[in-house]
């Protein structure tokens, strides 16, 4: 059996919609496991959010926390540093998910993650991060092969604080655990247990394979007819 890292890279060859159809969109498919319910869970994030690099591909990795927020005179204990100890305690690649909460008034205006902080987090085996506010230094990290999901951009941001860390969180959508499987690419995020790491992988192999075939046939078809004999077998396969 491939190890975690060889099925985490192996994830990578699929795009982001590919992971959600074996997650939990087509319940009805047998090669869905059907996590979640596809409309009352928030298990992929909305389209609030911007992918920064999309030629970079998928980007797969376990899912580490945090909350942002104005500082608190009540409570200053967590810094950066300690964001980065999670990172380095988990298992890797991570995903940074930090989720934001600002007051109104200035939540468009926190460009809160730029150069030095992906620097730091691809030091300490991070390779993407997702947030439902904005970031900043989008050219100076073009290059460094590190993908953000954000609200958008803007140049500066004020005094800003840790909250917490690998707790769980809401962005975009999404709601996220410590520790769970993190797809993303150019057309948003899912996550999933990584308890299903094995069989998501095993599935949307399948389901590929599965609509290669289905693809195939409607290219050789020859009428309407014919293509809708095709389609009339469901998503991706017959009807059950």
């Amino acid at each position: 059996m491939p190890s975690e890292i060889e099925m985490l890279n192996a994830l990578k060859a699929f795009d982001t919609p590919s992971i959600t159809n074996v997650v939990a969109t087509y319940p009805k498919n047998p090669l869905c496991l059907g996590l979640y319910n596809p409309w009352a869970m928030n298990w992929y994030t909305d389209a609030s959010l911007r992918c920064w690099y999309p030629d970079m591909g998928p980007v797969v990795g376990y899912a580490v926390t945090c909350v942002y927020g104005l500082p608190d005179p009540n409570y200053s204990r967590l810094s950066f540093a300690d964001v980065i100890g999670a990172m380095e305690a988990s298992l890797q690649p991570t995903v940074f998910v930090f989720e934001q909460r600002f007051p109104p008034e200035i939540a468009n205006k926190v460009g809160l993650s730029g150069g030095n902080m992906t620097t730091a987090m691809q030091m300490a085996g991070c390779v993407g991060g997702i947030s439902n506010g904005p970031s900043r230094d989008i050219d100076e990290i073009r290059s460094m092969g590190f993908q953000y999901l954000t609200s958008g951009v803007c140049a500066g941001h004020g005094d800003m604080a840790i909250h917490a860390i690998n707790v769980p969180v809401s962005v975009a959508g999404m709601d996220v655990a410590p520790g769970e499987i993190i797809h993303m690419d150019e057309n948003g995020a899912v996550k999933f247990p990584a308890a299903y790491l094995a069989d998501v992988l095993d599935r949307v192999t399948r389901l590929r394979d599965q609509e290669a075939e289905h693809m195939a046939r409607l290219r050789a078809a020859q009428s309407a007819a014919e293509v809708r004999a095709i389609l009339g077998g469901g998503h991706y396969g017959p009807k059950k």
